[in-house]
């Protein structure tokens, strides 16, 4: 007996939600995700899952903390309500950047959150991005890791005219996400250079590559602060790049973002829906929804279909 599919959602990132239930024609599931005075995270599931395949989409983004409690604690409610699968969408992974003991005396916080998605009761992951894909290898069950990569090149193809382009990845550890999009683009790569002396701050050293005179595709896993993507723009157009676009999957945004960003010399900053902007939006910023990808993504896990083939 085939077992019907149901979607819920915490409180991170509703709009996406709706948007994947849209495209795969099934409501989201009656849920009620509310506070206590004290800020402790209330779960209640209003209609039966039993034996149901169900699939719980909620990025953790900011706050981070608050949105991986309310994941935790769905997917408990719903291992107790007898759920037949319970796969937790995670469309971004916080404490990602957290991936190993970079000092002595610190947690592999990835590996922690990994834990404890797991242990709580979840069956499989749907992440995108992640920013070490690595941390796969972090968890007992099934990950499927999907890319974004074909979503920014269709925004891409359609709307920017390009002339002569290189694709730029702002470090070594970005290498195979610039060259999945400069093999789309049928074009070379850069690479910067650069160095981290704390957290949250970069020093862009040099490039690697031929960038003079070409339309610069700076991509990355996510736009934080935005001090590599500025200071990257920056170097390139000093070093003879034509113009600067900077496309990533993960627009957290936080601190001096979008103030740096917007007096940037980037012509457009491309990211996707994972992460809610809210009041963040700023004149150069372009959104594209990854709404599609994850609900084919869920509709060939359904179906015990391959996932991998979405990217052939």
């Amino acid at each position: 007996m085939h077992r019907p599919l149901k979607l819920l959602t915490g409180t991170a990132n509703r709009e996406l939600a709706e948007e994947i239930a849209k495209e795969l024609e099934v409501p989201l599931a009656d849920m009620l995700v509310t506070r206590f005075s004290d800020g402790e995270v209330r779960v209640q599931i209003n209609e039966s899952i039993r034996g149901a395949d169900v699939f719980v989409i909620q990025p953790l983004s900011y706050p981070a903390n608050q949105h991986i409690m309310e994941l935790l604690l769905i997917v408990d409610a719903l291992r107790r309500s007898s759920a037949g699968r319970i796969t937790a969408v995670i469309p971004y992974f916080a404490y990602a950047r957290q991936d190993r003991q970079d000092k002595p005396r610190t947690p592999v916080s990835a590996r922690v959150l990994a834990d404890l998605i797991t242990v709580v009761g979840t069956q499989r992951v749907v992440t995108i991005d992640l920013h070490s894909p690595q941390i796969q290898g972090f968890f007992t069950i099934p990950v499927d890791h999907l890319s974004a990569m074909p979503v920014l090149y269709d925004y891409i193809k359609k709307n920017i005219v390009l002339e002569n382009p290189v694709v730029v990845s702002p470090d070594a550890g970005g290498v195979e996400r610039a060259r999945q999009l400069a093999n789309k683009l049928g074009c070379g790569i850069a690479i910067i250079y650069k160095r981290r002396p704390e957290p949250n701050k970069a020093e862009v050293l040099d490039v690697v590559g031929d960038i003079e005179g070409k339309d610069a595709l700076i991509v990355d896993d996510l736009i934080d602060t935005a001090g590599t993507m500025v200071a990257a723009a920056n170097m390139l157009l000093n070093k003879g790049a034509r113009r600067v676009i900077a496309c990533a999957t993960h627009g957290v945004l936080s601190g001096p973002a979008v103030e740096r960003l917007s007096s940037a010399p980037i012509e457009q900053v491309i990211i996707t829906n994972t992460i809610p902007i809210g009041d963040k939006m700023f004149n150069k910023l372009k959104i594209v929804s990854v709404a599609g990808l994850l609900a084919k993504a869920i509709r060939r896990i359904h179906e015990e279909e391959s996932v991998s083939s979405l990217f052939v």
